[in-house]
């Protein structure tokens, strides 16, 4: 198995991004596997995997770079340059075109393995490479690319949630179960295969969430930054999970009785308005008369303020769930399929 030596204060002051040209980058290697993991990604493939068939098939220099690129136990590494926060999917992508011709060709090697075959040994892999990724993202991905974000920003909040709760151990348990696992002595294995550990303490580390669910990676530059790209979790991300009683919601009102409910761990108008699918003026007239209440109380984290439920808001909520009647339906407060439907990302 492949680990990392990863010490505490490294772990502490890693995050979770969301970055576009990995979301990018797992989509090709869906198109690639053209295999569904569930019925929304096997619809999309039945959408977009003709289109991107016939650009290969144009243009077998690319075709062929695609096949050696991802390698059985390998990718080369120009095609996955390391995820950086806040980074758009132009500045991501301008990485992989400006990737050095020689260390592209050198990468390829690795990932197939051997030696290069005579039809890449050339000087435009990078470009080619850049110019399907652009493909990929305006024909497959950026016209679904709000309601994917929202998924993840959902996944994101559940983790940090997870993490406030439980400590890391059982988030990097979660993340790609069988390959990703805290080892303990301050070792995280990042997938199945026999590679030289790595020492990463001092490193910037980084978690990103991809929609596909079977695509999964690590990367890494000049030993500096390292990242482990997972896939979401649809179940972490469904923002329906957490029903608010019927009887709550009758007193507040659906929407701002589920704002309540969800705080049960701290969480910013951002991260609310990830999870509820609600739009940013609602989440916060909600908390405003939630705090004007004493239900909920605000702290100021960082650069975040965060909410939370007071010891007034928790009596409520609990009140409300004893008075749920047993196999009642949950209310129905979270209006759009995109913050927990996987399949529905793909669909529309």
């Amino acid at each position: 198995m492949g680990w990392w030596q990863v010490d505490a204060d490294t772990l502490a002051s890693s995050r979770f991004v969301l970055s576009p040209v990995a979301e990018t980058f797992a989509c090709l290697k869906l198109l690639h596997a053209a295999e569904g993991a569930h019925p929304g990604e096997q619809d999309w493939l039945r959408t977009h995997l003709p289109g991107y068939r016939a650009r290969l098939a144009s243009d077998p220099v690319t075709a062929l770079l695609v096949r050696a690129g991802l390698g059985a136990d390998w990718i080369a590494d120009f095609l996955t340059p390391t995820p950086r926060d806040g980074e758009t999917f132009e500045q991501g992508v301008a990485r992989v075109r400006a990737a050095r011709p020689a260390d592209a060709r050198a990468h390829l090697r690795v990932s197939l393995a051997g030696p290069l075959p005579p039809a890449l040994d050339r000087d435009d892999l990078p470009e080619r490479a850049a110019a399907l990724l652009e493909y990929v993202w305006e024909e497959t991905v950026r016209p679904y690319w709000q309601r994917r974000r929202r998924v993840l920003e959902a996944d994101v909040v559940a983790r940090t949630a997870q993490v406030s709760r439980g400590g890391w151990a059982a988030v990097l348990d979660s993340i790609r179960p069988g390959r990703t696992r805290w080892l303990g002595d301050s070792r995280l294995q990042v997938n199945r295969h026999e590679y030289p550990p790595r020492e990463i303490s001092g490193a910037e580390l980084v978690f990103v969430p991809v929609t596909p669910q079977r695509h999964g990676w690590v990367s890494w530059e000049e030993r500096n930054r390292y990242a482990v790209i997972y896939p979401c979790a649809g179940v972490l991300a469904d923002g329906r999970a957490a029903p608010v009683p019927a009887s709550l919601g009758a007193l507040l009102g659906a929407a701002r009785a589920g704002v309540l409910v969800l705080l049960d761990s701290p969480m910013s108008t951002t991260q609310l308005t990830a999870v509820t699918g609600q739009g940013l003026g609602s989440v916060g007239r909600h908390l405003k008369v939630l705090l004007d209440a004493g239900l909920v109380e605000r702290r100021r984290a960082g650069r975040s303020v965060l909410y939370s439920r007071t010891a007034a808001g928790e009596v409520l909520v609990e009140a409300g769930s004893r008075g749920r009647e047993p196999g009642a339906e949950p209310s129905a407060h979270r209006s759009p399929p995109d913050t927990g439907h996987l399949q529905d990302i793909y669909r529309s």
